[in-house]
Order: C-alpha cells, then sequence, then structure tokens
C-alpha cells in the first residue's frame, strides 16, 4: 500500500521507497530516506490539504512534513 493511499489519521511502517512517476528521480528518493523515510519506521497520515488534496501533513518520528502526493506515493508502507 502506498502512503497516499491511508485514511486521514491512520498509522503505518515505512516498507520502501519506489519511484513510480518519471518525475521523481534519484535525488527526491534520497531526500525522502534523509527525511526518515526508511523501511521499518513508523508513520501516520495526519490529514490532506485543503479538498482532500495535497500537500499531505505526515509524521514521522516527532517530526511533520508536508509532502506532495507524488512524493507520498513514492513511500511503500504496511498498515498497522
Amino acid at each position: 500500500m502506498l502512503l497516499s493511499e491511508l485514511q486521514n489519521g491512520a498509522h503505518a511502517v515505512v516498507a520502501s521507497l519506489v519511484a513510480r512517476s518519471p518525475e521523481i528521480d534519484a535525488a527526491t528518493l534520497r531526500r525522502l530516506s534523509e527525511l526518515g523515510f526508511i523501511a521499518g519506521e513508523p508513520v501516520q497520515l495526519l490529514r490532506r490539504g485543503p479538498g482532500g488534496r495535497e500537500p499531505l501533513a505526515v509524521l514521522i518520528g516527532e517530526t511533520m512534513f508536508g509532502l506532495r502526493r507524488l512524493e507520498a506515493e513514492c513511500v511503500e508502507v504496511v498498515p498497522v
């Protein structure tokens, strides 16, 4: 399942990072990894932007990030 597919408030664990769009390059995946999106890390999708769109507010560790949908679609997760 992808991070972008979680419901608001749902918890999950990061499984892997995968480029699912030609717009995503190795630098974007590296940036996500550096932010803490690595296998085994707990993550929570807090909420979506206005109208259920972007940005997606995501909590990883104790830090909240705003991700674009394209970025959230790169994070494969396992719901808990």
